[in-house]
C-alpha cells in the first residue's frame, strides 16, 4: 500500500493558490483513475483506490500547510506504513514553472509543509516536486505562494497535473 499526499491549504479561499498544487495533483489523480469521493479521516480527506496493482490512499491534510505532518503521521501510523511508502506531492520554488522532479529523502528547503512532515515521520519519504518558480526576492515568497495561479499559467499547470496523473501508476509501483 502507498500513501500519496497532496500538500495545500484547506478551503475555497486557497483552492487556486500556487501552494495548493499538491491538492490539485491528487484531485486530478482521483478523477482520472476513478477513485471514490473524498471522506474525512486522519485530520484530512482521503480517497482509496488502485493504481495498477498497488492499493493507494490519497490524502489531502486539512490541518493547513504548516501542520501537514500531523495528518501524514497519523495516517502512516494507523496504516502501519514506513516512510518509504509515503509519496508527497508539493510546490517547489526552486524549479521553473512546469518542471517536475522526484526524489527520496533530503532537506525541506524552508518548505513549512515538508518541515512538519520531517518532524512527524522523518525525511526518508518520496517527493514529487512541482515547479512554481520563484518571485525573485525572499520577502515576496509568502505572498507569491499564497496567490492564485495566473490565467497565463493554465496551459503549463494543466500539463503538469496531467503528467503527474498519467504517471501515477508508475509512481505508486
Amino acid at each position: 500500500m502507498k500513501l500519496i499526499v497532496g500538500l495545500g491549504n484547506p478551503g475555497a479561499k486557497y483552492a487556486g493558490n500556487r501552494h495548493n498544487i499538491g491538492f490539485m495533483a491528487v484531485d486530478r489523480i482521483a478523477a482520472d483513475h476513478g477513485f471514490p469521493p473524498w471522506r474525512a479521516r486522519f485530520q484530512g480527506v482521503v480517497s482509496e483506490g488502485r493504481l495498477g496493482t498497488e492499493r493507494v490512499i490519497l490524502l489531502k491534510p486539512q490541518t493547513f500547510m504548516n501542520l501537514s505532518g500531523q495528518s501524514v503521521g497519523e495516517a502512516m501510523r494507523y496504516l502501519k506504513l514506513e516512510p518509504a511508502d509515503v509519496i508527497v506531492l508539493h510546490d517547489e520554488l526552486d524549479l521553473a514553472p512546469g518542471k517536475c522532479r522526484q526524489k527520496t529523502g533530503g532537506g525541506h528547503a524552508g518548505h513549512n509543509g515538508l518541515r512538519s512532515i520531517h518532524q512527524h515521520i522523518g525525511a526518508d519519504y518520496r517527493r514529487v516536486r512541482m515547479g512554481i518558480g520563484h518571485p525573485g526576492q525572499k520577502e515576496l515568497v509568502s505572498p507569491y505562494v499564497l496567490s492564485d495561479f495566473a490565467k497565463a499559467d493554465a496551459d503549463w499547470l494543466d500539463e503538469v497535473l496531467r503528467s503527474v496523473s498519467d504517471d501515477a501508476e508508475a509512481l505508486a509501483s
